[in-house]
């Protein structure tokens, strides 16, 4: 594994919103945010390079937010 500082930066920013995503998504009641929170901040341990893994942060977070503003998961 790749340990170089712009790799944990990445995976600490990554982390951040995810648990930011996930914690949205269980004060709300919301699956989708906080489905999607959970697996950004597991893609950061899969993710071997810092591009890799902010390519796979920016791809999650937008389509935590399309299928958020589809009405995906609403009851």
């Amino acid at each position: 594994m790749n340990l170089n500082a712009d790799t944990l930066w990445a995976a600490m920013l990554w982390g951040a919103v995810g648990s930011g995503f996930a914690i949205y998504g269980k004060k709300q009641d919301k699956p989708v945010p906080m489905i999607g929170g959970l697996v950004m901040m597991g893609a950061t341990y899969f993710c071997e390079s810092a591009l890799v893994m902010s390519v796979a942060g920016a791809a999650i977070s937008v389509g935590i937010v399309w299928l958020t503003r589809r009405g995906v998961g609403e009851e």
